[in-house]
């Protein structure tokens, strides 16, 4: 009887969040729409890098408000909002724009598990865009700023006895009309720019923890050295605690260490079998914290071996290198635009049909372009063994534009302190919370001339935040002789107009063939792409000519490639897949052994 009510109540509970929400407008969907369960919004682990037993997942319906800046509270609510989508999204149940001159007021209640008696309790946002103040029982706990990193609170001291919790976000985000990272998103979308995203857009999550915890894992593979070195965050710590790491192979220990809190562990791990796109292995790992032999904390992670690098081939070229072999790297430009959820896609499913697919399409790269995902979404390209370029979204102004030379002017002072401190900001960010992922391998902190400024100095200090990985300064940009690799762009063939013999050169953006289909487009009567085709016939032969003219410039010295682009996006039609994923344009076979013969082309 107790079983049957359990399931009596989650059956009305879900009752009642469908007739409190549905899917905004009449503009395109994805097949995952209508998978989209008001009542369990992407249950799935939010950090499976690092997971513990116990959490609680806050998606869901909350009340939103939008009102003027500045009010210090919302007063009452204007109806329910589905999170984590977007405001401005269908999928949010909402579908309006904030704007600068208003403020998004969302407001919740949650219980915390009676097992989580006598543990520090954490509040976790994955991504809130751009600035927001958190409030936890009418006390203002803090705030972040920056739409596309990680956050959380040790709420403990803020709650009010076993009851329920009252927690309210407040967002401001001026899009272009501020200085913040947005990436594609404009107040006023055309052409390559894209709708606005307002507000919480990844997972809201609670979890217990000892007042002593682990809060980062970051393995470092040394394959040169045969070894492991797992460094760890750790909270609350003293020099009495100790960090166990264990490394498997399955049910196989491979090796194990300790080491204080604070340092980090080395493992030696011989003859390991090394992580690559054709055989993307991970260990599996476990991490503890314990003190005096007893333990305070422990999470399970993965780790993977592999180098990347730049090396010279026979030729004495320089290639980029993985696990020290040249490899050639082909991937598309990743928007990471849903029509349905903009930057959120409705469930887990459909974020990883983007990664597979592109597997399927015989690529082992994807450029992640102005936007950054969910810690997810990195654990899905690990698994799947796909290398990752990420992009820092754009900020602010840029100087103008010279990419078919060398820059000759200065490009400091361009941004007000504010500005420039903020950008720093939201870049470490970002690399911080992703250089445990072993798919990333390139970090772009400007693309084309879009916000780029002390464009050495910025290089040069993304390096020292992460060494293990390549720097790729300016993606078609203004190139300055720093960084890793020196990146062009040309549209819609290959083409090599510059050529650096100290670093990789590559082509970081080619393609853009268009084609629109009746039926898949975001607006009917507008379409655009750098060339049009009127079938998948035409644009497929298109594609394979172009990567065939690919060939010849890889023997002279690309030492990779970035198709664009994966997907269509709102008014642009020159994706391998329509905007609602229900059509791939390119002829999968032609296209699959083209890209392969690209891809094994330096083996």
């Amino acid at each position: 009887m107790k079983r049957l009510t359990s399931l009596l109540a989650c059956v009305l509970a879900a009752v009642m969040a469908y007739a409190q929400w549905q899917p905004q407008g009449q503009k395109i969907k994805t097949q995952w729409a209508d998978k989209v369960n008001p009542a369990s919004v992407l249950p799935e682990y939010p950090r499976p890098i690092m997971e513990r037993a116990d959490w609680l997942n806050l998606n869901g319906l909350w009340d939103y408000a939008i009102r003027p800046a500045g009010q210090v509270s919302a007063e009452r609510y204007d109806g329910k909002i589905l999170v984590p989508f977007a405001v401005e999204s269908s999928l949010s149940g909402v579908q309006k724009t904030v704007g600068k001159d208003n403020e998004l007021w969302y407001h919740t209640s949650f219980t915390v598990p009676k097992g989580w008696k006598g543990r520090h309790v954490l509040l976790h946002f994955g991504a809130v865009d751009w600035r927001c103040e958190v409030f936890v029982n009418d006390i203002k706990i803090g705030g972040h700023q920056g739409g596309y990193a990680a956050f959380s609170f040790d709420i403990t001291p803020y709650l009010a006895g076993s009851g329920k919790q009252q927690l309210v976000v407040k967002v401001w985000d001026p899009t272009d009309d501020g200085f913040g990272g947005i990436g594609k998103q404009r107040n006023k979308p055309n052409g390559i720019w894209y709708t606005s995203v307002t507000g919480i857009w990844q997972t809201v999550w609670l979890e217990p923890v000892a007042a002593k915890h682990i809060e980062q894992v970051i393995p470092q593979p040394d394959i040169d050295n045969q070894k492991l070195v797992v460094e760890t965050k750790t909270a609350g710590t003293d020099a009495s605690d100790v960090v166990k790491v264990t490394l498997r192979d399955g049910a196989k220990v491979v090796a194990t260490g300790m080491a204080a809190a604070g340092q980090k562990v080395e493992l030696a791990v011989k003859d390991a079998k090394l992580w690559s796109p054709d055989s993307p292995f991970l260990y599996d790992m476990s991490v503890e914290l314990l003190n005096q032999g007893r333990k305070l904390d422990a999470v399970k992670s993965y780790a993977a071996m592999r180098k990347i690098s730049l090396g010279r081939d026979k030729d004495g070229i320089m290639r980029m290198m993985l696990n020290n072999k040249p490899l050639f790297q082909l991937g598309p430009l990743d928007q990471g635009y849903w029509p349905d959820g903009l930057y959120t896609a409705p469930t887990d499913e459909a974020l990883v049909y983007d990664i597979k697919k592109t597997k399927d399409f015989g690529f082992n790269m994807i450029r992640k372009h102005m936007k950054v995902e969910s810690d997810r979404w990195f654990t899905h390209c690990d698994r799947l063994g796909i290398l990752v370029w990420q992009d820092q979204p754009m900020s602010d102004d840029g100087p103008g534009w010279n990419s078919r030379t060398y820059w000759n002017g200065s490009d400091d002072g361009r941004r007000s302190p504010a500005s420039e401190a903020n950008f720093r900001a939201e870049w470490q960010e970002i690399v911080e919370q992703f250089r445990a992922y072993p798919c990333v391998v390139v970090w772009t902190p400007f693309n084309e001339s879009w916000g780029q400024f002390k464009t050495k100095e910025i290089a040069e200090w993304t390096k020292q935040l992460d060494p293990s990985r390549l720097v790729n300064p300016a993606s078609g940009g203004n190139h300055f002789m720093t960084g890793d690799i020196l990146d062009l762009h040309n549209y819609p063939g290959p083409d090599m107009y510059l050529f650096d013999a100290t670093r990789a050169t590559v082509l970081g953006e080619f393609g853009g063939l268009g084609l629109a289909l009746e039926g898949h487009l975001w607006q009917p009567d507008r379409n655009w792409g750098y060339v049009q085709f009127k079938n998948s016939d035409e644009v497929t032969q298109r594609y394979v000519e172009n990567m065939r003219a690919l060939k010849p410039f890889i023997e002279r010295g690309f030492a990779a490639a970035v198709y664009t682009q994966t997907t269509d996006v709102e008014i642009e039609v020159n994706g391998l897949m329509t905007y609602d994923r229900k059509v791939i344009k390119i002829k999968e076979e032609p296209m699959r052994q083209v890209n392969q013969e690209i891809v094994n082309s330096l083996k």
